[in-house]
């Protein structure tokens, strides 16, 4: 890695740490702590959703247009007024403005850090860099959640102050290692203006990349979506599972990616990409499959929680399987100079997904368990069908991106075949 890759991935696991530190606790925080009720609480988690939708179609553009450092500082900066307002903040409007700022900076960071780590990569390193970044985003949460909790006190308004304004501090220190990232020249909207023209509607007519953007929807909502709703609903309703075996299950999501990372990184990057995706297709739907063992099943509880926790073990197989997949597919499709706006497309469906899926699951998952099951499992299915009829819209190049002579993958190219 050169030295301008070493600080994006030190941005990555700083601005992942300070999200740990707090997400986890802001419903206590605003339900409880604040006292402003769960409705306030539960507006504040929609605003984090919200924020992401208004700011995402046009931080593409602004990637495009200035490059992604400026973006990214804007948007660490917003992210940082908006932690320390929400750790001070003690009425519901303050709140909800508050957690507006924060969501809308951090959706922002996301498409910004990916196009950097594109523009300093190549065709070659490209998946390692994704997957580099996927592992410290799991341990910086995993850490910042883990120290948080244990800084947090539920009699104490001044933890939580103390907790955001840390979190405000990372995002600064991220501005300051950032400020000192020498990026290399990469085409924007000054140097290709005919790039910028239309851009979206350019984007919603590459066929392959709505075919994945569809493709990403269902992966979100049927696995990321699902996590911290439907999934833990129906754990508890059918399966009887208590709260520190749920922990323990999103424990084995997170000790999973990290252990499992480099080790499914050396067999997916020499294999198709679109593959690839469908295997984890079939590996989530063995994964709900044991999921309905833990909660239809008669086994014993010991059983049926030791089944939960593999679930989210199986969940956390098929994520690093698609760190080094999925990313570098939507950098690789984007015409030159406008991997921002790919990014960002991809990280709207990604937001719209992770707003539906809670929504739809939990109620699902609480009180129509054998429904629940069999919908997802159908859905996680459908990721490998959606997968293999992508495979047939993608270049050699770009879904054997190893296969190309040149260190540059051949980008927004003309399908090898256009029938589907």
């Amino acid at each position: 890695m050169g030295a301008a890759m070493r600080r994006i991935h030190v941005g990555n696991a700083l601005s992942a740490f300070g999200l740990g530190f707090t997400v986890p606790y802001l419903y206590v925080y605003v339900a409880q702590v604040r006292g402003l009720g769960a409705m306030t609480a539960g507006l504040v988690l929609a605003v984090f959703a919200v924020a992401a939708l208004v700011v995402l179609p046009f931080a593409g553009r602004a990637i495009v247009r200035r490059g992604p450092l400026p973006v990214l500082l804007t948007a660490l900066v917003t992210a940082a007024l908006g932690a320390l307002s929400l750790g001070v903040a003690s009425s519901a409007a303050a709140v909800l403005v508050s957690a507006s700022l924060l969501g809308a900076g951090q959706a922002v960071m996301q498409p910004a850090l990916a196009t950097m780590i594109v523009d300093c990569s190549s065709a070659e390193t490209r998946s390692r860099a994704f997957a580099m970044q996927f592992f410290l985003q799991n341990l910086g949460l995993g850490v910042g959640g883990l120290i948080g909790g244990h800084l947090v006190d539920t009699s104490s308004a001044a933890s939580f102050t103390l907790l955001f304004a840390i979190e405000a501090a990372m995002f600064l220190l991220l501005v300051v290692v950032m400020v000192t990232v020498r990026m290399p020249h990469a085409p924007r909207i000054g140097d290709a203006p005919a790039a910028g023209r239309g851009s979206w509607k350019q984007l919603m007519g590459n066929r392959a990349m709505v075919q994945l953007c569809v493709l990403g929807f269902v992966l979100f909502f049927a696995c990321y979506g699902q996590f911290e709703s439907g999934l833990s609903a129906y754990g508890v309703e059918a399966a009887g599972i208590s709260t520190s075996a749920l922990g323990t299950a999103l424990a084995a999501n997170t000790l999973m990616i990290v252990v499992a990372q480099f080790a499914v990184l050396r067999f997916v990057e020499r294999r198709r990409r679109s593959r690839v995706i469908a295997a984890v297709g079939l590996i989530w739907a063995v994964a709900w499959a044991v999921a309905g063992y833990a909660g239809l099943g008669h086994g014993s509880q010991e059983m049926a929680t030791a089944a939960f926790v593999a679930t989210y073990a199986l969940f956390g197989l098929g994520e690093a399987m698609l760190s080094p997949t999925v990313a570098p597919l939507v950098a690789d499709l984007a015409p030159e100079g406008m991997a921002g706006q790919y990014n960002s497309a991809f990280a709207l469906v990604k937001q719209l997904a992770l707003a539906v899926g809670p929504a739809v699951g939990g109620p699902l998952g609480a009180s129509l368990h054998a429904p629940y099951i069999a919908a997802f499992l159908v859905f996680s299915l459908g990721i490998t069908v959606l997968a293999v009829r992508l495979g047939r819209r993608l270049t050699e190049a770009q879904d054997q991106p190893w296969l190309g002579r040149s260190r540059v993958v051949a980008r927004g190219g003309a399908p090898v075949s256009a029938d589907v």
